[in-house]
C-alpha cells in the first residue's frame, strides 16, 4: 500500500515562512504528479499548487508568488515552500499522488497555523 507522509507543518507568525515535505513510499514517484490541497475550518478541500511527472507547475491564485511546489525523484518527496504567509493560509494541508487514471494517493495531513 502506497504511504504519504506530510511534514513541516507548525506555528508561524504572518510574514513567516514554512516548507513542507510530502515523503512517498511503495510508488514510482517519478510517475504520478503531485498536488497540496488545504482545508481550513468549515471550508471546502482547495487545491493549492500541482507539478506534473514533466514538472509543470499550476497555483491557486491566493498563493501564487508566495508558495511554490518543487519534487525531488530521487528522494521521493515532494515540496511546498510557503513565504509570506498570512493568517488565511491556516489549513491542514494534504499532499496527494495521481497517477491517473488508475492510481489516487493522499496523506494524513499536516497543520499550518499562522498567527496575526
Amino acid at each position: 500500500q502506497a504511504q504519504l507522509v506530510e511534514s513541516g507543518g507548525g506555528l508561524v507568525q504572518a510574514g513567516g515562512s514554512l516548507r513542507l515535505s510530502c515523503a512517498a513510499s511503495r510508488i514510482v514517484f517519478s510517475l504520478y504528479d503531485i498536488t497540496w490541497y488545504r482545508q481550513a475550518p468549515g471550508k471546502q478541500r482547495e487545491l493549492v499548487a500541482s507539478i506534473t511527472v514533466g514538472g509543470s507547475t499550476n497555483y491557486a491564485d491566493s498563493v501564487q508568488g508566495r508558495f511554490t511546489i518543487s519534487r525531488d525523484n530521487a528522494k521521493n518527496t515532494g515540496y511546498l515552500e510557503m513565504n509570506s504567509l498570512k493568517p488565511e493560509d491556516t489549513a491542514v494541508y494534504y499532499c496527494s499522488a495521481d497517477f491517473k487514471p488508475l492510481f489516487h494517493y493522499w496523506g494524513q495531513g499536516t497543520q499550518v497555523t499562522v498567527s496575526s
